[in-house]
């Protein structure tokens, strides 16, 4: 691939039955330029818990693809409250998410370890009250 590939997706915040949306639809584009399945299933999986995060807590954001020759680049922002202890957050099975959220099945606290794990590169920047950043990196086969 001489030249990157880049994707915009909104996700809705209001609308959990579009989440993961924007992650299906790079999974798709992902076999369309001949990645292979492990480096797609990595993304998927990062980009999903990503998206799911933005719907919980965040009311929504964007998430942004980047494909280059080394890496698949994802970068999810959002304007949500900001995560207070990323370490605390970091833990598995820790949660923040309503009741109603969880009656729901959604926000058992695996999140943020998801993203970590399946990707190769992971930032997280954020800002009480301003929001957060997330950026993960996949490396290309």
């Amino acid at each position: 691939m001489s030249e990157a590939v880049n994707f915009h997706f909104d996700v809705d915040g209001e609308n959990f039955s579009s989440a993961g949306a924007a992650s299906a639809n790079v999974k798709k584009k992902l076999r369309q330029l001949g990645l292979s399945p492990e480096v797609i299933r990595k993304v998927s999986i990062a980009m999903y818990e990503g998206e799911i995060n933005m719907v919980i807590h965040a009311n929504g954001g964007t998430a942004d693809v980047n494909v280059d020759d080394d890496y698949v680049t994802i970068i999810l922002a959002d304007t949500g409250p900001g995560i207070p202890n990323i370490e605390l957050a970091m833990q598995e099975g820790y949660s923040t998410a309503r009741d109603n959220i969880r009656a729901l099945g959604f926000g058992a606290g695996m999140g943020l370890p998801n993203m970590k794990k399946y990707s190769d590169e992971m930032d997280v920047q954020t800002e009480i009250g301003v929001g957060t950043t997330i950026t993960m990196k996949v490396k290309i086969d």
